[in-house]
């Protein structure tokens, strides 16, 4: 049972019920934050205490453990969109943290700006875009992302990062190398986007999306449209929130595509996709390959699950997603530790048939893979 203490701390609250993989045990403190300022205030004092601290945002990117978290969370529950400058066509769009990514990817649509419609339909808030440099469909956060207002743990003070601060990477940043504990250094409070004013088209850059939408690559295509079928294409696929749909109850793509030397992708079979992804620090060639195609081809299919037989879905509490690979799924009653079995199988499996060991995407609180 979940009880508020003098200073606003709620002890007992279950992890599982803010998280959209729907497991986790109890947090030892919760603060639910109102505003950016009480935020930081809670933050600071929890620093300051020695407690170990946790951020939370939309809970989709978050795999936590069935022990619970021994600290306190601080839940940004502060939200809003506002314009904050425009200039011809470009148009500087302020987020607040905890906004609703969706909500506010749709609110960028209905008035007419372009640079995020190809994210929509994406679980969390806000704020936590940039840590994990969010990104579908041929775009990301680092295309359109101005600068972020955070609060420096470690400075105690707080700053603004811009793009080139933040040294954005593939599903990377420099907030998410910054771990300090459970959190990283700076503290997403705000984001500002530079998007554009183009009334009702907007560019297609990934051919998946461009042959549902009927256009080449390159092309444009009608704003709204393209945003409906990014969504579609997302719930084909069980990436898009739904509480009667149990293969969306997961931290969305598991695993990460790994991005090895070129001389990997000779190794595998012709048909393994791979994109070129610039060279390393030496000057080798690097490819992304499609952790997709190598659980898939690693026997693991849509469904996978460690039933009586190590394969059948039925009565299994945790799986693959029946309609995709990368997510491992709650079935309904699972625990944190038959999520991982889950992973810790598709990824030793893979290792075990291709050499290429997968990273998971999501951050693992109190649990390892």
């Amino acid at each position: 049972m979940a009880t508020t203490g003098s200073a606003g701390i709620t002890a007992g609250i279950r992890l599982a019920e803010y998280t959209t993989s729907r497991v986790g045990g109890p947090a030892a403190g919760w603060v639910a934050a109102g505003s950016a300022e009480k935020a930081t205030e809670a933050i600071r004092s929890i620093d300051a205490a020695g407690t170990p601290l946790l951020i939370l945002g939309g809970g989709s990117n978050t795999l936590m453990a069935d022990a619970g978290f021994p600290g306190t969370v601080v839940q940004l529950a502060f939200r809003g969109v506002e314009v904050l400058k425009e200039t011809g066509e470009s148009v500087h769009v302020r987020m607040a943290a905890g906004q609703d990514w969706d909500e506010a990817v749709a609110w960028t649509v209905a008035q007419g700006l372009t640079g995020l419609e190809a994210l929509s339909g994406i679980p969390g808030s806000a704020g936590a875009t940039p840590v994990q440099n969010v990104g579908a469909y041929g775009s990301d956060i680092s295309r359109t992302l101005v600068s972020v207002q955070a609060w420096d743990r470690q400075a105690g003070e707080l700053v603004e990062l811009s793009h080139e601060d933040l040294r954005f990477g593939y599903r990377d940043s420099v907030i998410k190398r910054s771990m300090l504990d459970s959190t990283p250094r700076w503290v997403v409070l705000s984001v500002d986007f530079r998007l554009h004013r183009s009334g009702s088209i907007a560019p297609v850059r990934f051919a998946q999306l461009a042959q549902a939408l009927g256009v080449d690559e390159g092309e444009s295509a009608p704003l709204e449209t393209v945003r409906h079928q990014v969504l579609r294409l997302r719930a084909g696929k069980g990436m898009v929130l739904d509480a009667q749909d149990q293969d969306t109850w997961s931290t969305g793509s598991f695993f990460t595509n790994p991005i090895l030397p070129a001389s990997v992708r000779a190794h595998l079979p012709g048909d393994a996709p791979a994109y070129g992804a610039g060279q390393d620090e030496d000057g080798e060639k690097l490819v992304k390959l499609s952790a997709a195609w190598l659980i898939d081809r690693a026997g693991f299919g849509k469904g996978f699950g460690l039933g009586p037989d190590e394969q059948a879905i039925a009565g299994a509490r945790a799986s693959l997603s029946t309609k995709h690979t990368l997510a491992v799924t709650n079935r309904g009653h699972a625990s944190t530790a038959d999520l991982l079995a889950i992973a810790r199988t598709v990824r030793d499996g893979v290792e075990a048939q291709w050499g290429v060991r997968l990273h998971p995407e999501p951050v693992l609180v109190g649990c390892v893979l």
